[in-house]
């Protein structure tokens, strides 16, 4: 029997592990980018101008709710935007002119020079 318990607790602090990393672990910029290519048109070619209720406009929509997924999420969300700035800085006014378009405010206003510690 004493073995059996020690596997439970090694099962059970293995979960507390990984809830731990779970609430932890920051979220990378893969849905930032995931949303923002619902956009790549107008970020490519800077027309046509996204109008509310269009895919574009809702993946930026979806922006606001990953950024308040997290406790630092509107930070998150605001450095993967000024990495894409950077990125493609000759779409830059493109990328951030979306929320403008969509009728979105992220909290933050994305200027050349946004400091995304809030």
């Amino acid at each position: 029997m004493g073995s059996q318990r020690v596997v439970v607790m090694v099962i059970g602090f293995a979960m507390m592990l990984s809830r731990a990393a779970a609430v932890t672990t920051p979220m990378d910029c893969t849905t930032v980018v995931g949303l923002i290519s619902a956009c790549n048109t107008f970020v490519t070619y800077g027309s046509p101008d996204p109008m509310p209720g269009s895919p574009c406009c809702d993946a930026v929509g979806s922006l606001n709710s990953v950024a308040d997924s997290t406790a630092d999420g509107r930070q998150m969300v605001c450095n993967c935007l000024m990495g894409l700035i950077t990125t493609y800085s000759p779409n830059a006014t493109a990328i951030a002119t979306l929320p403008g378009f969509c009728g979105v405010s992220l909290g933050f206003t994305i200027e050349p020079n946004t400091d995304c510690d809030l």
